[in-house]
């Protein structure tokens, strides 16, 4: 029995419910290749792990859950190393019955930039592309969303979603799906999607806009954030090799050019809401992810540039809604 039936059981009766036509045998295949090489490591880690029903959660100030009584020290200490065996963590914090996931990210930094802008979330039905471990599902569910569904194709992400998902007592408004946006029809059903930290890796970056709006409904809002560039003099910056040291950077506009992109891709209503500086302390090496981070990928003789001498990152949220 797929592990995905209970999705396709809740999605029967939605908007959604075309999906069904292609879903199904895309996640059958994703599923016959899932338990190999490293990924059989990771299915173990998440089997081990024990489902939880917190008695106290809290998604709306982060993701934070405990329980009464409290998990023994043995318990934590047995959590914990099976959650180490899924490291690098990138997005969150999470804060889970004593067991402090301290992530590359301060992923609540951008929520907070993002949140006072969009429209509220409450009974929406919502999808958020490239989703990583699935920490800002967690804070729509917190939002009062419906139901939240994140797409993200690696495979390490969904294993951290799992385990999450695991301890927070299988939350049925929340689902991760392993595609890619480009393995998804045009839906047509979502009230808001989310793009954030996308867009910049895309080779073709027009084609990820108008696949992100083929997933709206009519007046559904789009949440854009992403790389930007100062618009002075340079309107779209292509780096030749690495951008801070990241191999899949392709494409990195200015407000202006990424604006006529959402207008060429049929988007109205669209305004820049956020802009801010990535920070060292929002994005920094810890116990829970050990590579290098930020700090590593900067001019150390000027922090405004990156190790190639490009622009240091700058990112920035947009609103759009599809006509």
């Amino acid at each position: 029995m797929s592990q995905f039936n209970n999705f396709y059981q809740l999605i029967s009766n939605t908007p959604l419910n075309h999906w069904l036509k292609t879903l199904p045998e895309q996640l059958n295949k994703w599923e016959k290749n899932f338990n190999k090489n490293k990924l059989n490591q990771w299915f173990n880690t998440i089997e081990k792990i024990p489902i939880l029903t917190p008695t106290r959660l809290d998604l709306l100030h982060g993701v934070k859950a405990d329980c009464n009584p409290p998990l023994s020290t043995n318990q934590k200490i047995w959590i914990e190393s099976l959650l180490r065996k899924l490291m690098p963590w990138r997005k969150g914090p999470f804060s889970l019955y004593g067991i402090n996931i301290d992530t590359e990210w301060q992923s609540d930094w951008k929520w907070k930039r993002v949140t006072p802008h969009i429209k509220p979330l409450i009974g929406r039905l919502i999808l958020d592309v490239g989703c990583g471990s699935g920490y800002y599902l967690w804070r729509m569910i917190g939002a009062h969303a419906s139901l939240v569904i994140g797409i993200d194709p690696m495979k390490l992400f969904y294993c951290q979603f799992e385990s999450i998902y695991k301890l927070l007592g299988n939350n049925q408004r929340v689902y991760f799906l392993p595609l890619n946006i480009e393995q998804l029809p045009a839906l047509n059903a979502f009230d808001t999607v989310f793009s954030m930290g996308v867009l910049y890796h895309c080779r073709f970056p027009l084609n990820h806009l108008l696949q992100l709006k083929n997933q709206l409904i009519s007046g559904g809002e789009l949440v854009l954030e992403t790389l930007l560039i100062k618009d002075d003099n340079l309107k779209l910056l292509v780096p030749f090799k690495r951008y801070a040291q990241m191999k899949n950077v392709y494409y990195i506009p200015s407000a202006t050019v990424l604006i006529d992109w959402l207008k060429k891709s049929g988007f109205i209503n669209i305004r820049q809401v956020d802009i801010s500086t990535t920070s060292i302390d929002e994005q920094r090496r810890t116990t829970w992810m050990t590579s290098k981070s930020l700090s590593d990928f900067l001019n150390p003789e000027d922090p405004n540039l990156t190790v190639e001498n490009y622009p240091a990152p700058l990112r920035s949220v947009f609103l759009a809604e599809k006509p």
